[in-house]
């Protein structure tokens, strides 16, 4: 299969190191990288060269013409993702989108739609639901070994600064489509339903506390699952103090993780209830395992892609994730629960995450020590 990437951005380079790696694993199909792309063709160059990637161009539609594409791979700015896998997918070739897929739930539905049309499939980078320590935590709790899920915690708390933010589709709703709730700990509340399953209302709260950006900085959810199980989600690009962090508590055991950007086996721990004690044997670190990264999940989507297969993360997996998020912004922004299902196609928050409007307004500047204007 012949991969081309889109944008040679930074989070590109994970996806050109993980494509040069697939061939040295067992069942791997054959993968070679012919082309990137980029607006800025000395970028472009710079990055084939470090890479050895032999075709280098500006033009993605003109590849995506001459049939020069299987797996197309998106890094670019989120505002650029909508366009660019339309037109894959109207080709016939797969994309692999980096997060967040889209701006929108609409754009989604009309990803969907042009998928159910085409012979190609589409998948979006979650590569933490591939770690060793999630997968076998998704096997116990399916096989009841762990009893019900009845509390979780969810953190991503990083810090983001005003440089960061310099770049100027950073932090804006129009071009990043909102602020951590989107663009940061998506990644971890993305893992927590897969672990979790089905959602079915949320309660939430966002604010725009530090930062000079139209979207949040920090954002806190309130989600109820169709098990009965209840989680806290807290979404921070203000907190010096780095981590993500997972805790689900069973009626068998505590499960943790703790990492920042990336887990092994190591950064779980697993801690049985009182009187569970026999609990313990469950947990099997694998000191072989991939740790959680783009590897880990493009190893077994290009093996399902080589089978014609269904890919390990689906479209349908990805609307869950990104329909929580909006949930998240429209409980913000209007004081109310939203359950599952609620934003409809003619939703303000299913054609954009601002929906009816942030309250407070577009980017602003302090107007005393510490309180946001």
């Amino acid at each position: 299969m012949r991969a081309t990437i889109v944008g040679a951005g930074a989070i590109a380079h994970a996806h050109a190191s993980a494509l040069a790696e697939l061939a040295e694993h067992d069942g791997a199909p054959a993968v070679e990288t012919t082309h990137v792309v980029d607006l800025d063709l000395d970028r472009a160059r710079a990055f084939a060269d470090q890479h050895g990637i032999a075709g280098v161009a500006t033009d993605v539609e003109a590849l995506l013409a001459a049939g020069d594409v299987d797996v197309l791979h998106i890094c670019t700015p989120p505002s650029a993702h909508f366009a660019t896998a339309a037109a894959a997918l109207r080709a016939g070739v797969h994309v692999v989108l980096e997060k967040p897929p889209v701006l929108s739930l609409a754009q989604l539905d009309e990803l969907v739609a042009l998928e159910a049309a085409s012979s190609a499939q589409l998948t979006v980078i979650v590569q933490h639901r591939f770690g060793h320590g999630a997968v076998q935590l998704r096997s116990l709790l399916a096989d009841g070994a762990l009893g019900r899920p009845l509390v979780a915690v969810c953190n991503t708390l990083w810090f983001r600064d005003a440089e960061y933010f310099a770049a100027p589709w950073r932090g804006r709703w129009d071009t990043e489509g909102g602020g951590p709730t989107m663009g940061h700990g998506i990644h971890q509340f993305d893992l927590l339903l897969s672990i979790l399953g089905p959602w079915t209302d949320v309660t939430a709260v966002a604010a725009r506390q530090a930062r000079d950006t139209d979207t949040e900085d920090v954002s806190m959810a309130l989600v109820r699952f169709e098990s009965g199980a209840m989680a806290s989600i807290v979404n921070s690009v203000v907190s010096p103090s780095q981590v993500s962090e997972i805790r689900i508590d069973t009626e068998a055991a505590t499960v943790a993780l703790t990492h920042l950007y990336g887990y092994t086996d190591e950064d779980w721990t697993f801690t049985p209830a009182p009187g569970r004690e026999e609990a313990a044997a469950l947990w099997r670190p694998d000191p072989t395992a991939l740790p959680s990264g783009h590897l880990a999940q493009l190893l077994p989507t290009y093996r399902a892609l080589a089978q014609g297969a269904p890919l390990p993360v689906t479209s349908a997996d990805a609307r869950r994730t990104l329909e929580l998020a909006a949930a998240i912004y429209r409980s913000a922004f209007t004081g109310r629960p939203v359950a599952a299902g609620e934003i409809g196609a003619d939703d303000a928050f299913a054609r954009s995450m601002d929906g009816t409007g942030a309250p407070w307004g577009p980017a602003w500047a302090p107007v005393s020590a510490g309180v946001p204007g």
